[in-house]
């Protein structure tokens, strides 16, 4: 098969699947570039580049044994950190396409969103963050931005990855104002009001179709929730209905797969028309445009209303279910534990930690459990408060 030549678009080399995108989508010659400067990659883009490092990068494959609901070592076919972000990637992705946006830019945001994710979920974030009050807090968000700025160490010329403006801009989705001040350009959407690229906000929307329907699978699968609780859901419920009357003789495990795949793209293609007209209703030119104009890629009323009841079913019969109360509690424990070990005894980190503690203890003791896996902070953990262990 003859492959198409790629086009060209002054020095920036523009795969053939992007010469149509729309004039206000991000595109190589609009981009803001890289924080250190580099010449342009060859026979890819500016963004596949960056979602080839945020692959190849340890932070990336950490993923795999980070919690999403359910701790790394309860089950293997939970989702994990890792997979959810590659199910965020591919929902990002089929959005950006039908809008005539940027897929690569929204692919490498999507996998590297949770990049700076601690251990146990939320759990464990809500204890560092509470560890951290005195020393500025904890944003997962903002950590993932220092995980791809400082704290992968890859290449000779620079600390990070030296990611895009607008990839980063796409991983930082919040920001409490305070540090927004600090980020300099990139903080400047938060003090002035204005809106990252559209292929940003539809990565915020994908990582939420992708993780409210997934952790129903999930759900189910763990016997915390079961289908007939769910019929309490409308979005649950209506599309449920439709598979047993098409299927009557299916089997549990199918009936749970249709009914999420339906719900999925029931979601997508809601987003998709709403967020056309939305944009559609702006008259957009250029991505300037799209930062000025309000918040553009969303849904229905409809659908996000059903979107918030399943959300508020899922955080009463699932995230405060009493067997995941359970572990938050010990994952909670265990991450105070370490952070009070080390804030005592720097020594205690490893020897690259008690270097970068020298200058800002505590933000380096952030870091170092920021970074570790589920497993990983267990092993610690254990390392250093159970007599029984070996010096290892």
């Amino acid at each position: 098969m003859v492959m198409p030549l790629p086009n060209w678009c002054g020095k920036h080399w523009m795969p053939a699947s992007m010469s149509k995108l729309a004039n206000y989508a991000v595109t190589g010659a609009n981009t803001r570039g890289r924080t250190y400067s580099e010449p342009a990659p060859a026979g890819r883009s500016e963004f596949q580049r960056d979602r080839d490092r945020i692959i190849h990068s340890a932070a990336f494959r950490r993923l795999e044994y980070k919690t999403q609901v359910f701790v790394n070592h309860e089950g293997d076919l939970f989702r994990t950190r890792l997979t959810h972000s590659i199910e965020v990637a591919q929902i990002a992705r089929s959005i950006a396409r039908r809008l005539r946006l940027n897929e690569d830019l929204a692919e490498a945001v999507a996998l590297a969103h949770d990049v700076g994710h601690t251990p146990f979920g939320h759990a464990g974030q809500d204890a560092l963050n509470a560890c951290m009050k005195e020393f500025g807090g904890f944003e997962h968000n903002l950590q993932s931005l220092r995980v791809v700025d400082q704290l992968e160490e890859k290449y000779a010329d620079f600390d990070g990855l030296n990611l895009t403006f607008e990839t980063r801009e796409g991983i930082l989705k919040h920001c409490s104002m305070e540090n927004a001040a600090q980020l300099g350009a990139l903080g400047e959407r938060f003090l002035n009001n204005r809106r990252p690229s559209l292929e940003a906000q539809i990565t915020n929307l994908a990582d939420e179709i992708a993780y409210n329907n997934h952790d129903v699978d999930d759900g189910l699968r763990s016997g915390l929730i079961t289908l007939d609780q769910l019929t309490e859901v409308p979005l649950v419920a209506e599309h449920l209905s439709e598979v047993r009357g098409a299927y009557p003789a299916l089997n549990e495990r199918r009936v749970v797969h249709e009914t999420i795949r339906r719900m999925i793209n029931t979601l997508v293609s809601d987003l998709i028309v709403c967020s056309e007209q939305n944009i559609a209703g702006q008259q957009l030119d250029s991505l300037d445009d799209v930062r000025a104009a309000p918040n553009l890629i969303g849904f229905s009323a409809e659908i996000d209303e059903a979107q918030r009841k399943l959300k508020t079913f899922l955080r009463i019969n699932l995230y405060r279910h009493y067997r995941v109360m359970r572990m938050s509690a010990k994952a909670q424990r265990i991450v105070r534990d370490l952070f009070t070990a080390f804030m005592d005894d720097p020594r205690l980190l490893p020897p690259q930690f008690q270097r970068t503690a020298e200058q800002d203890r505590a933000r380096a003791v952030a870091d170092y459990i920021a970074g570790m896996t589920d497993r990983y902070a267990i092993r610690e953990h254990r390392r250093i408060f159970a007599v029984e262990e070996t010096l290892a």
